[in-house]
């Protein structure tokens, strides 16, 4: 009776177990869900039994509950195998249970390294983690084993998501060659390769026929409006982005989108749209996977106001798993941008990072993507820009950055054939900037009127919104250099038209209109009130060239001090703001002001401005000794600079060294025959030393030459007043002062 007692609940959970398994053969799935959940509840650990309802669930298509099924199996057998590939392969259906699917799948491939099925799987969720190297390190191994066009169209998807797309491309020719369908993420995969590659049209056309097939997909709508925006149509892009903004599943793809969409158009309302449904995404995500908070971390730091948070991602990052070159890589050029690193700081971790280069092509190919957001590298990064050349790695755009290096040091033959080399590439025959950096390269060589046209070249095209602000911003330099400061204040404004939002054209337009007089003082203040409304922290990526200029044009305040400290430590050396503080200093508290002037000397020394500011700072503090340092030290660079022997020669007017300012001076003029001032300061010279009689015949050669130029003013009044002190010093009183 016991014995009968005993074994019944185990013949009963027998039963139930069998009539599941032969419900589930027959596809009575609901059945036999039932018939496993009454075995599981008279032997709760029954691995048969638990799997035999993962497997029911799977089929129903009930995957979360699925999911949570197998993880019991494993829980009680950690090393089914059945369980094991179950988990493997659902790892492929959500983002939290992707890391999980690749430990499964690793446990496999420790008792079975040949089964490359498993290892094509493990590729595919490594890709989806943005684990690249792991991923393409499978990929290869599988791919030179005959495998399924599955595996390949998985290959073919991910080598497209990390960048290498002329491998994307050969390897969906391959799938497609075997005649098998394109899935839906197959496809959107597909037509990045195809834009990547310049077939844009034939993108556009293939995702527009599988969304008329499939007018519900979130995924494919999205993918067509980026297709549209990078065939230069905005307007189209949004409106087919439009119906995901009420839909809440959507914001993923549509922050994708919209950051595309945005950084092609150079709309920053659009970018700043993106990043916040991005960390409304990720806000979201229980677990979000190592890839994908890289993606959302690569995103906000190409925007001012979110890098901060994109700098702690990347830290989070490199908490969880330190050894991550290409994430150190962008954490150190963000650190940069933000502040937080010195120019030099950033080389020396670079080199010690990167040198030697890191192995593996997938890797190098992570570490190349990020060294390109280096806007300008410095020469000392070289080695590590020509290793990654020298490795093969497909990253095009180092060609562009390589030449950048090359022209920062006058190479001007190694830097047009670095620019060669990209436009010969397929991502440089449809980028515009080659033709932006040969307008740089002439303008370096001294060939202003050749930089000049091939910018306007430029601008007769259709250029997206970024390219023509580099273009009109280099163009209205040019024009500065030149003094054509007319056609240098038309440049901003035209910039202003086109590209209302560009901040560079607003600051630039503030800063030359000014200059000018075209605007007052305050109007030109406002503007730089807004711009820090906006950009409340000033950094290495924020604070442009306008904004420098405009600020050290304004007059010195003391209610601006912050910001002069905060732009000179982005940029240590410009003349004007330099200038400014010390004035500022100066107002309030001359030892300070002569404590910075006196460490005013340049890097550089061949590079003379700082001379000249610590020179008129000097002069104006009555320092005419360090004054004329200063311009000594300019002079022993450039021995025959007219302005640095001109300010030399007024230091020794101030000190009474006639003699010597007047040596001075004729240098001057030997070098400027025809230079009024210098002949006028000569003139005083003469009056100083006591010889009115040559003075006078001095400054009546001058009024003849002024009035016949009619470009200085008469000097009437000072040959009268020499006349009268001449006749004061013989006797004469003239008649009206003698009543």
């Amino acid at each position: 009776m016991i014995s009968s007692l005993s074994a019944s609940p185990v013949l009963a959970q027998s039963q139930a177990e069998q009539a599941g398994y032969r419900l589930l053969e027959r596809g009575w799935i609901d059945d036999a869900i039932g018939q496993f959940q009454q075995a599981l509840r008279q032997q709760p650990q029954s691995v048969r039994a638990q799997l035999g309802l993962a497997v029911a669930y799977e089929r129903a298509g009930r995957d979360g509950e699925a999911w949570q099924a197998y993880q019991r199996v494993l829980g009680l057998e950690a090393n089914n195998r059945q369980a094991l590939l179950a988990v493997g392969k659902l790892g492929s259906y959500r983002m939290e249970w992707q890391a999980a699917g690749i430990e499964a799948l690793t446990t496999l491939l420790q008792t079975s390294p040949a089964d490359n099925g498993i290892r094509a799987q493990r590729a595919l969720l490594l890709g989806y983690q943005g684990r690249f190297a792991e991923s393409i390190a499978d990929y290869e191994q599988v791919l030179s084993a005959n495998p399924s066009p599955e595996t390949v169209l998985g290959a073919a998807q991910i080598y497209t998501y990390s960048g290498s797309y002329s491998q994307g491309l050969a390897l969906f020719e391959r799938y497609l060659a075997s005649g098998q369908p394109l899935s839906e993420a197959g496809a959107i995969a597909y037509s990045q390769t195809l834009q990547q590659t310049g077939q844009t049209t034939a993108a556009i056309e293939l995702l527009n026929r599988r969304l008329q097939a499939a007018p519900n997909s979130i995924e494919l709508r999205a993918a067509l409006a980026v297709a549209y925006e990078r065939n230069q149509q905005s307007e189209v892009a949004l409106r087919i982005l439009s119906p995901l903004r009420t839909q809440p599943d959507a914001r993923l793809p549509l922050a994708r989108a919209l950051s595309q969409i945005g950084r092609s158009s150079g709309s920053s309302d659009l970018y700043r749209e993106a990043i916040a449904l991005y960390q409304q995404v990720l806000a979201a995500t229980t677990a979000p996977s190592s890839g994908f908070i890289t993606e959302v971390a690569d995103v906000l730091s190409e925007d001012s106001t979110a890098q901060a948070a994109a700098l702690q991602l990347y830290e989070r990052l490199l908490a969880d798993s330190p050894d991550q070159p290409a994430v150190q890589t962008k954490r150190l050029i963000l650190a940069f941008e933000l502040g937080q690193l010195s120019d030099r700081g950033l080389q020396q971790q670079l080199l010690a990072l990167l040198q030697p280069l890191p192995a593996g092509a997938a890797l190098q190919q992570q570490i190349g993507q990020g060294l390109i957001r280096l806007d300008s590298p410095d020469p000392s990064l070289l080695p590590v820009y020509q290793a990654l050349i020298d490795a093969n790695t497909p990253v095009d755009f180092l060609y562009f950055r390589l030449a950048q290096i090359e022209l920062a040091q006058n190479n001007w033959s190694a830097a047009k054939a670095a620019i060669a080399t990209y436009q010969s590439s397929r991502a440089g025959q449809q980028d515009i900037a080659p033709a932006l950096l040969l307008a740089e390269l002439e303008r370096r060589q001294g060939n202003l009127e050749a930089s000049a046209l091939q910018y306007e070249a430029i601008l007769r095209q259709s250029q997206p919104a970024p390219i023509v602000e580099t273009a009109l911003l280099g163009l209205s330099g040019i024009r500065q250099s030149q003094q054509r400061w007319a056609e240098a204040l038309a440049a901003y404004e035209e910039l202003q038209q086109r590209s209302p939002q560009s901040q560079r054209g607003r600051l630039g337009y503030a800063y030359l209109a000014l200059q000018l007089e075209r605007i007052s003082i305050s109007e030109a203040e406002s503007v730089l009130a807004q711009w820090l409304s906006d950009n409340p922290t000033p950094t290495a990526q924020n604070a442009s060239l306008e904004l420098l200029n405009l600020v050290a044009t304004l007059p010195p305040a003391s209610n601006r001090q912050n910001l002069y400290e905060r732009l000179l430590v982005v940029a240590p050396e410009h003349i004007g703001l330099n200038r400014r503080y010390a004035q500022m200093l100066a107002q309030t508290d001359k030892a300070a002001a002569l404590a910075y002037a006196q460490q005013l000397t340049p890097s550089d020394p061949t590079q003379i401005g700082l001379y000249f500011v610590q020179g008129e700072v000097a002069q104006a503090l009555g320092e005419l000794t360090l004054a004329s340092q200063a311009y000594e030290a300019a002079l022993a660079q450039q021995p025959d600079n007219t302005d640095a022997l001109s300010a030399l020669g007024g230091v020794r007017f101030q000190q009474r060294q006639l003699s010597e300012a007047e040596a001075i001076y004729l240098q001057v003029l030997a070098l400027k025959p025809n230079d009024w001032q210098t002949r006028r300061v000569l003139a005083e010279l003469k009056l100083a030393q006591d010889q009115p009689i040559a003075a006078r015949e001095r400054f009546s050669e001058l009024q003849v030459d002024a009035l016949a130029a009619e470009t200085q003013p008469p000097i009437n009044y000072r040959l009268q007043d020499i006349e009268l002190n001449f006749l004061r010093r013989r006797g004469f009183q003239p008649l009206w002062e003698r009543y």
